[in-house]
């Protein structure tokens, strides 16, 4: 048997490919193809969750805004109720006045917590974020030297 000296393929020896092979332009178009397929796939993927997803909160709201007009009209008639029980001691407009006020009243105590909150929000700016940029670009202004 003959040895033969294995000497690595350089600039001036040819790569020798293996036969059904095609080589690296074809490898690398082959893995070209199956990255623009598994994007394809991907993107196809998140387009039905999205759409499914937007199916299942479209139902939600809808749902949502049925259960919001019920109870619009439930307590609504509660206040009924409520001026009616009132009516059995005293006059139906009486009643009635005595409920209004109660909602006007509660109506008040809502709009006040609600200005409230949006003074403690307005203006909406990153109050402290500007403040720590500040105190940021003044250490490095200063290099950290006082």
């Amino acid at each position: 048997m003959q040895e033969t000296e294995h000497v690595p393929p350089g600039p001036e020896t040819p790569v020798q490919e293996a036969p059904g092979l095609g080589g690296l332009g074809a490898t690398a178009k082959e893995l070209a193809e199956r990255a623009s397929a598994l994007v394809r796939l991907e993107l196809e993927l998140a387009a039905l969750e999205i759409k499914r997803k937007l199916g299942l909160l479209g139902t939600g709201i809808g749902l949502g805004v049925g259960a919001a007009v019920l109870l619009f009209y439930g307590v609504g008639f509660g206040l009924a109720a409520i001026a009616a029980g009132i009516a059995t001691a005293t006059s139906v407009w009486l009643a009635l006045l005595i409920v209004m006020l109660g909602i006007v009243l509660v109506a008040g105590i809502l709009a006040a917590f609600a200005v409230r909150a949006i003074k403690k929000g307005a203006p909406p700016v990153p109050e402290q974020a500007i403040l720590e940029a500040k105190l940021t670009k003044e250490t490095l202004r200063h290099d950290g030297h006082q």
